[in-house]
């Protein structure tokens, strides 16, 4: 009875309107667009990080602080220039 009644009625939802491979070439596209906004990002980032440590006050010797050092080294010297400047 089941089986009759969907005979009848229109298909919903997602079906197999297109071929598989098309389907699974866009996904490929749509994932390597991703993966190329995300690299870009990763990169600007990256450089904005190495322009900022390299106005940071550290001793050249030193290793190249993470990503994490650097905005806390940053918050606090900026929040030591502040205390300075309001002590002058």
């Amino acid at each position: 009875e089941a089986a009759s009644r969907r005979k009848g009625k229109a298909r919903r939802g997602r079906g197999k309107v297109r071929g598989e491979g098309l389907l699974s070439k866009q996904k490929r596209s749509r994932r390597m667009k991703a993966n190329d906004r995300e690299r870009n990002r990763m990169h600007h980032l990256n450089s904005a990080l190495d322009a900022l440590r390299s106005v940071l006050p550290t001793f050249p010797d030193d290793a190249k602080l993470t990503k994490i050092e650097t905005l806390r080294f940053a918050h606090n010297y900026i929040w030591a220039l502040t205390q300075s400047l309001r002590l002058a």
